[in-house]
């Protein structure tokens, strides 16, 4: 479902790109990046979006949360 989902927020106008981790027992984070806070809440919104959000409460998580944060910079650099 995480691989549908990044497909279909690929899809939706503001998306900007996704990155997300696992550790080797399963535990991670993804992160999204959206051009504005309506971009963010139209995906909020999405039905589709809606029912893996359910499922995710109803199935698949015992504990999730959720940050809306705004980057200001963003560096990268490699040794």
């Amino acid at each position: 479902m995480g691989d549908k989902m990044v497909e279909l927020a690929a899809e939706q106008p503001g998306f900007l790109g996704v990155e997300s981790v696992r550790d080797h027992n399963g535990v991670g984070i993804t992160v999204s990046y959206w051009e504005s806070l309506d971009a963010i809440k139209n995906w909020k919104h999405n039905e589709l979006h809606k029912v893996a959000q359910e499922k995710g409460k109803s199935e698949w998580y015992k504990t999730f949360g959720l940050r809306v944060s705004k980057v200001e910079r963003d560096y990268f650099f490699t040794v």
